[in-house]
């Protein structure tokens, strides 16, 4: 009979169908790695952990202990203190330089209050400085940590003495291409997934669609992202994260930012658009602009010896050494990025 032979047919196609979808779930599975595991590789000294909110925090600390100001830095989304390695190699033989791994991200992992609100990341910052008996610092961050840093700055002025954000959150964003992953980790639908599946190569896409160039990123760097991301919890707080998220809420805060604040960023910032910059720049009375056209979301990732000059100028500190000269023949490295583009004012 033709119905009895539709109704066979449709059979079919559901069992091909969900072998298709079991396949595809067994090919993505990532169970969650221990903090063991990666701590072997990702936390080789300076790097040490400290007691924190219930937590243990990742943290390096390097550079002169006398410094009156140390500088701190905080990673954004789905990053961990590694995004700020060049920076500390170029600061640390003159200043004092504090990385960390946010909570929800990186070693440190999951906070056991699942609070990933931008006032409790505030509380993280001050606590730490706390911990680390740092009564006045520089506060620098990057996207998430970039928003993180100035609320910090509103909430606590007189610890604060001065910011540096780099592509920073805090104004209401239409992103001309998010990552997939974030996108993905954002729907409550998918929420079983996205806390057991982790392609790879979804990893590897979502960090190269942040570069202005994605020929920068190396396979070191997107096992890093990959591996850390699967720390135990870490897939969880960031979902935590985005139902907490209140994008662009506390943006007339913005104004009332008090303290020298440089303002770094990347042209090619397709998440957050270079025509935040100015905005940022126009509403902190006496900020200074940087912009890099040939660079992305994370540009001091992207090209740390590159970005790190205006902060060392912002830090009234010398001009770091040039590069040795190539010897006689030898051919110069014909892929080094090109100085971008740099527009700096004051209001």
């Amino acid at each position: 009979m033709p119905g009895l032979r539709w109704i066979k047919r449709l059979f079919v196609l559901a069992l091909l169908a969900a072998a298709g979808a079991g396949l595809a779930v067994w090919l993505t599975w990532e169970p969650d790695r221990q903090i063991g595991e990666l701590a072997a590789r990702w936390a080789p000294p300076p790097s040490t952990f400290i007691e924190l909110g219930g937590m243990q925090v990742h943290v390096r600390d390097v550079g002169p202990r006398d410094d009156p100001e140390p500088i701190v830095l905080l990673h954004g989304l789905s990053a961990s203190l590694h995004t700020w390695e060049g920076w500390v190699a170029g600061l640390q033989g003159e200043r004092r330089v504090i990385t960390v791994d946010l909570p929800g991200f990186g070693l440190t992992g999951p906070s056991p209050q699942g609070d990933y609100r931008i006032e409790a990341y505030s509380r993280f910052v001050l606590q730490l400085l706390d911990a680390l008996q740092v009564p006045r610092a520089v506060l620098g961050g990057n996207a998430l940590g970039g928003e993180i840093a100035w609320q910090t700055a509103l909430v606590a002025p007189r610890r604060i003495t001065a910011l540096i954000l780099v592509d920073p959150n805090g104004y209401p964003v239409s992103p001309l291409s998010v990552p997939l992953a974030f996108r993905l980790a954002g729907v409550p639908a998918t929420q079983w997934f996205t806390d057991r599946l982790l392609p790879r190569s979804l990893i590897e896409a979502s960090v190269r669609s942040v570069m202005g160039d994605p020929a920068r990123v190396t396979p070191e760097m997107i096992d890093r992202y990959f591996q850390l991301n699967l720390r135990v919890g870490n897939r969880r707080a960031l979902r935590q994260r985005f139902e907490q998220a209140e994008t662009g809420a506390h943006a007339e805060r913005i104004a009332k930012v008090r303290v020298p604040t440089l303002i770094l960023w990347g042209a090619q910032d397709r998440l957050t658009p270079v025509e935040h910059a100015q905005r940022f720049q126009h509403d902190i009375a006496g900020s200074r602009l940087v912009v890099f056209d040939d660079l992305g979301h994370i540009p001091q990732e992207e090209d740390p010896q590159r970005t790190l000059v205006p902060v060392r100028d912002f830090l009234q500190l010398p001009p770091a050494p040039l590069p040795a000269a190539p010897r006689r023949g030898a051919r110069p490295d014909a892929t080094a990025p090109q100085q971008g583009g740099i527009g700096a004012g004051r209001r």
